[in-house]
């Protein structure tokens, strides 16, 4: 029965990271930092499938150094990306399996995502319809113009730095996904594309060690973090 699905996104470009190699598929400590991704999800009791979405070129790579060495087995398929984030998440939602009752959205370049987290998510989007994680911000953030000059301060305590897992009930991120593309609109994250339905989205605590793997510095940090986490297993 698979009543909630992940879908992994492991598409992107990774530009930033400036190597030939994408960002998914360079090693963190010991391992792909997808393999580290799929692993969360594939031992998660409450996730019951996974789709990946990869580079077109490289859904045969995905298999032969993520999927197969590691023996996931909740990985239901794989399918080809799109040209923009967006793109890539619907082509996920077009292959659920109609059982499907939940849809995780979660980037594949998050490594490090605890399975309380994924809990907690799934929890309250199975109760209230959609839900995100995030992180209050730390840094006080100021609104400044086109040259540059500040206009104003805005309020730290209303700012949430937003990450995923995004849990949404699938009815309600499929109308969003079939609106936004009517009108044309793209958004930063699918709990944009939820909004304009009028949909309350509740936020679930995250934790500052989900990272998005990003540039290299980011994999230096990754690697600090599961080596603390390992220590602090004994």
């Amino acid at each position: 029965m698979f009543k909630t699905i992940a879908i992994i996104l492991a598409a992107g470009q990774g530009k930033r990271m400036g190597s030939k190699v994408n960002k998914q598929y360079l090693n963190l400590k010991d391992r792909p930092v997808l393999a580290y991704t799929l692993e969360a999800f594939d031992n998660h009791s409450q996730i019951h499938g996974i789709v990946v979405v990869a580079k077109e070129d490289e859904i045969d790579v995905c298999y032969r150094e993520v999927i197969i060495p590691f023996k996931f087995k909740k990985v239901i398929k794989v399918v080809a990306g799109g040209k923009e984030r967006q793109d890539s998440v619907y082509e996920g939602l077009k292959v659920l399996p109609d059982e499907c009752e939940l849809v995780v959205v979660h980037d594949g370049a998050r490594p490090l995502i605890a399975p309380n987290i994924i809990s907690d998510v799934i929890n309250v989007a199975n109760d209230m319809g959609a839900s995100i994680t995030a992180v209050p911000v730390k840094d006080t953030i100021k609104r400044v113009n086109d040259k540059k000059i500040v206009k104003d301060t805005i309020p730290r305590s209303e700012l949430w730095a937003v990450q995923t897992p995004q849990v949404f009930k699938k009815n309600i991120i499929l109308k969003a996904y079939e609106i936004a593309f009517q009108k044309g609109f793209y958004g930063t994250d699918d709990s944009s594309l939820v909004e304009m339905l009028g949909q309350d989205i509740k936020v679930v605590l995250g934790s500052y060690e989900n990272i998005k793997i990003t540039t290299p510095e980011d994999l230096e940090i990754g690697c600090s973090i599961l080596t603390n986490r390992q220590k602090s297993k004994g």
